[in-house]
Order: C-alpha cells, then structure tokens, then sequence
C-alpha cells in the first residue's frame, strides 16, 4: 500500500509558478514510476509528467514541455513538479500517481494503481 499526499497548489496569474510536491509513505519507492496527472471539469484526466525513480529518466507531455519540470527527492521519497509559465488552460486538479509494476513511463492513467488525493492549480487571466 502506497499512500500518495499532494501540495503546493493555489491560485496563481498567467505567467507565474507554482511548485508541487508529492510525499510516498507506506512503501519506500524503488524500482517505480511517479507520474503527475491533471484533469479540468467536463475533461479526461491527463498525463502532464512522469520520472523513473531509479534512474530519474523523465517525459512529459507535450503541452507542458519547456515549462515544466519533475524531479524526486529518494531521500524523501517526494516527487515535485517545478510548473513554470502558467497559463490559464493549466488549470486543473493535479494528482500524483506510482506505477509499482514498470520501470519504463506510460501516459495512460489506468497503469497507475495508487493516487493521491489532489490539488487544485487555478490561473487567472
């Protein structure tokens, strides 16, 4: 059992930052993937980032590449997602998730079995 908690969400105006965290506890992560995840009202929930935890490789979905940045803290074991240039489409809930079974990232959010319980990123206009 994985328990995921998110922070760092809040309100922010188009062009600001905002840095998420997201603390594992109940398991200490190895061989697994962290991903971030969003989803807007009326909208399918989104893969935004992912990272290995051993290896620290990273990918990203293309709406966010060279704005955003994951990274993991093993000492921690905390995953943060650095979300720069907002804009107002950015807004959503942000979940973090762990997929136990792979070592390689996938978008698809039905290989994720835990999930935290999110936090919401709103930007103004």
């Amino acid at each position: 059992q994985v328990r995921l908690v998110e922070s760092g969400g809040g309100l922010v105006q188009a062009g600001g930052s905002l840095r998420l965290s997201c603390a594992a506890s109940g398991r200490t992560l190895s061989r697994d993937v962290m991903g971030w995840f969003r989803q807007a009202p009326g909208r399918e929930r989104e893969f935004v980032a992912g990272i290995t935890w051993t290896g620290g490789v990273t990918r990203y979905a293309d709406f966010v590449k060279g704005r955003f940045a994951i990274s993991r803290d093993n000492a921690k074991n905390t995953v943060y997602l650095q979300a720069n240039s907002l804009k107002p489409e950015d807004t959503a809930l942000y979940y973090c998730a762990v997929d136990i079974w792979r070592e390689h990232i996938l978008t698809s959010h039905t290989v994720y079995e835990y999930w935290g319980q999110g936090t919401q990123v709103t930007v103004s206009s």
